[in-house]
């Protein structure tokens, strides 16, 4: 299953660790994904959002609670 938010589209990016010699090695930057169930059309569905997503719909109001 791809690590994608399902309302922003965010992706997972790559980089490098670096250590104190300066050397770069690959690494993954995951994305804070949440999985929430929501009514959407009288029937529950899970979404995976980011958390950035996941507050942005409650401080706009579109989902109940926590607001």
């Amino acid at each position: 299953m791809s690590r994608v938010c399902m309302a922003t589209g965010r992706r997972p990016r790559s980089g490098y660790n670096v250590s104190h010699s300066n050397r770069h090695t690959k690494r993954r930057f995951d994305i804070n994904l949440q999985r929430k169930r929501l009514p959407i059309n009288g029937e529950m569905t899970e979404l995976r959002l980011t958390a950035r997503a996941l507050k942005t719909l409650y401080r706009k109001g579109y989902l109940p609670g926590q607001g």
